[in-house]
């Protein structure tokens, strides 16, 4: 039977469209960003702890961001909070190649601006991630297609980003990157600014309080994601070290070229790219619980552990393909218990406080990678977050909780209408 269309489903569709877009350039940007950062610390310091601790200023806003600003793009509006976070993140990082090349910029001024530019550039992300269900409905597509979707442009975006800012930074410096950054958060407010105003993305005024606490207590009450965020503290915060501390000394002291840094970051896109595309396809025939406990598992160990045995560039670049493939799968079952369990007037608050959890730890993953390093050596380093992967990645398989995972009807979320997400399993 022929689904039915709603009506100006075309227009939406486009809309949707056009929220990949601009999600694409935005995430493109960030992925500049996040490698020529480290770099230029590496090489105006020479130091992996002073590396840490930009890292830390990368991170830590999210986490304070995530947790506070989801609440108030729930009051302004997705369409809105996401416009103004685009146009002021945009200008913050300009300033810093403009700063550069004419006063210079100093080590303290860059962590203030690195700051900045997080605290307001998060409010954008989470706004465009709550915009998905609506747009995908309104616009006749299938939630588990579009959560799809937005992933594997997410994934496409940092798949592309990475290596290109390895070639970047070897022809043009870090600034340069820097301008691109800016410049593709401006072209992402201008096309969130086409996209029609949606009803369901301003939630009930009431005071701030109340309203961010609604969203902890939503979170405390579902079992499920609670224990799937706390997973993520532990991981998020290990990437974070990986991505922006021990990727980028590996390639310093052990690969000598910053084109192993992008591409070895970017090999993670292009394997969840593929796995992105994979569960789609076959992901309706396969156990929930099992399938994600086996990819959050090979998505960590692996490619740490084939760095620490010192195995050849060309055998740690397909195995963190291969481990880029298993992570593919996370994001799409994650977004669909979060589209499904969260209505849309806590939405934008509900995935703030998840996100703001999940990102706890990530301050203080750039910090002990540096730290670490320092006193131990790069190889000893990686061995140890081998190991907390391994340990991080259990739950699923031990905690009783993660049984919800297998009962959840996939077909009966994605015919869900906006709206109709409230109901807990």
């Amino acid at each position: 039977m022929k689904r039915k269309t709603w009506p100006g489903a075309s227009r939406v569709r486009r809309s949707f469209i056009t929220l990949l877009a601009a999600n694409a350039l935005s995430v493109t940007g960030t992925m500049l960003s996040l490698l020529a950062v480290p770099w230029f610390v590496l090489e105006s310091t020479g130091s992996a702890a002073l590396t840490g601790v930009a890292a830390f200023s990368t991170t830590f806003p999210i986490v304070v961001s995530a947790a506070f600003g989801g609440t108030l793009v729930d009051r302004l509006g997705f369409r809105g909070a996401s416009v103004l976070s685009d146009l002021a993140g945009g200008l913050v990082v300009l300033a810093m190649p403009v700063l550069t090349w004419t006063d210079g910029l100093s080590y303290p001024a860059l962590l203030g601006l690195l700051f900045v530019r997080w605290l307001l550039a998060t409010p954008g992300e989470t706004a465009r991630k709550a915009m998905v269900p609506e747009l995908a409905a309104l616009g006749d597509v299938r939630l588990e297609r579009a959560v799809a979707a937005y992933d594997g442009v997410y994934r496409g975006a940092a798949m592309v980003g990475a290596p290109l800012a390895g070639v970047l930074i070897a022809w043009l410096g870090a600034g340069a990157l820097l301008v691109v950054d800016g410049v593709t958060f401006l072209l992402s407010a201008v096309l969130i600014g086409g996209i029609p105003r949606l009803e369901g993305g301003v939630s009930e005024r009431g005071g701030y309080l109340r309203d961010l606490r609604d969203g902890l207590a939503f979170l405390w009450r579902d079992r499920l994601q609670l224990s799937g965020t706390t997973m993520l503290v532990v991981v998020n915060m290990l990437d974070t070290g990986v991505t922006q501390v021990l990727l980028a000394l590996y390639a310093r002291d052990v690969a000598h070229d910053p084109r192993a840094f992008g591409l070895l970051a970017g090999a993670v896109g292009a394997g969840a790219l593929a796995g992105t595309v994979g569960y789609g396809a076959v992901g309706e025939r396969l156990p929930r619980r099992l399938t994600y406990g086996l990819c959050f598992l090979l998505a960590g160990v692996p490619r740490v552990l084939v760095l620490a045995l010192g195995a050849p560039f060309p055998v740690a670049l397909g195995v963190t393909v291969l481990s880029g493939f298993a992570a593919g799968a996370i994001n799409p079952i994650l977004g669909m218990l979060q589209y499904d369990r969260i209505p849309a007037p806590l939405r934008a608050r509900v995935i703030g406080t998840m996100t703001a959890a999940a990102y706890a730890g990530m301050p203080a993953g750039g910090l002990l990678a540096g730290t670490l390093t320092e006193l131990t050596g790069l190889t000893a380093t990686l061995y140890a977050f081998a190991a907390v992967y391994l340990l991080a990645s259990l739950p699923p398989f031990a905690c009783r909780a993660w049984r919800e995972l297998d009962r959840d009807d996939p077909a009966g979320v994605t015919r869900r209408r906006p709206g109709s997400a409230g109901e807990t399993r």
